[in-house]
């Protein structure tokens, strides 16, 4: 991974870093769409908007432009500018980490790369993840977009593009660091048939994750605010069966958001079995941690319902997947033999 060994230690604290930042902007992008701020800027501002607006007339432009857009004349009309200075910092303060971590990102890298300290393979790696932050900020404003013309919020389908952007590139590199502690340099596509019940899991936890993103762009967990039953049925009966698969609907959606979660359980079940049946005591401990990790993340999503959509609930349930997410590619890793 590195060819010159003096820089262990910065290789080791930027990676870290650098993980605990991408898991940062998850949450704080979490919490911009649960209090509806993401629209609150209407330009992309590529090359300005480093400085908040710094006097009335320049909070007085930002305010202007929001309402022009449909999601204030139609749900906020009579908002104060104290109540849009609210919403704007959670999107102000999404874009500045944003562009924080392209930076912290870059510049190591760069000085990396003058050192000659990496390996073709890692240059290879680390250039990959750069790109897909580069593209992420451009998924963002695609997303963003969708909201400003004919909608009140923005597409559920570009919201899941950008999760789903930003839980790869932090399992990207928290895979280089798997490799980096355990000194190996296993791939994280293995196509063969160790623990292929391993490899479902995490495919059925990444789908998850982008149902998750419809429910919350679709407010879905505004709905059927029951368990186990979505009201007294165990499906939403406001679904038709003639257009069942619609990701439009978010009865449909919640739907299919529950019935994944048991499934990973169940087959989390399974593989537990397996493990302990085949006397795997490399994975028993980071197997209970994933359990545990599938646990809380069952009660949060639970809670999060019971709780009419509480915004702490629905934060905690994100937060909880990326434990949930880091656990389960702890638990790839080890049952990759070498």
């Amino acid at each position: 991974m590195l060819k010159n060994k003096n820089y262990n230690n910065f290789f080791c604290i930027w990676l870290i870093s650098l993980t605990v930042l991408i898991s940062l902007i998850i949450i704080v992008g979490g919490l911009t769409r649960l209090t509806d701020s993401g629209l609150s800027i209407t330009k992309w501002e590529l090359f300005t908007g480093l400085f908040p607006p710094m006097n009335s007339k320049d909070w007085s432009d930002y305010f202007e432009a929001y309402k022009k857009i449909p999601q204030y004349f139609l749900l906020n009309q009579g908002m104060t500018l104290s109540e849009f200075k609210f919403i704007f910092y959670w999107e102000y303060i999404h874009r500045l980490l944003a562009r924080f971590i392209g930076i912290f990102f870059l510049i190591p890298f760069l000085f990396l790369l003058f050192t000659n300290a990496l390996t073709k393979k890692s240059i290879f790696h680390l250039t990959t993840i750069f790109f897909l932050i580069l593209i992420q900020g451009t998924i963002g404003w695609y997303m963003v977009k969708s909201g400003l013309i004919d909608n009140v919020s923005v597409s559920h389908y570009r919201l899941s593009i950008h999760l789903s952007v930003a839980f790869l590139i932090l399992s990207l590199l928290f895979w280089i660091l798997l490799n980096y502690f355990n000194k190996s340099e296993k791939k994280i596509l293995q196509f063969n048939n160790q623990y292929i019940s391993i490899k479902i899991l995490l495919v059925l936890i990444f789908l998850q994750i982008i149902i998750g993103a419809f429910v919350s762009g679709l407010d879905a967990g505004k709905i059927y605010q029951t368990w186990p039953l979505m009201n007294e049925s165990y499906f939403p009966n406001d679904v038709d069966f003639n257009n069942f698969l619609n990701f439009n609907n978010a009865s449909f959606v919640q739907f299919f958001h529950r019935n994944t979660a048991y499934l990973i359980f169940f087959l989390t079940i399974y593989l537990g079995f397996n493990i302990f049946k085949k006397k795997a005591k490399n994975l028993y401990i980071i197997f209970l941690f994933f359990s545990l990790a599938i646990l809380v993340q069952i009660v949060l999503g639970i809670s999060v319902l019971l709780s009419g959509a509480d915004i702490y609930f629905a934060s905690m349930h994100q937060i909880s997947s990326i434990f949930l997410i880091a656990s389960a590619l702890k638990l790839y890793h080890s049952s990759i033999r070498s």
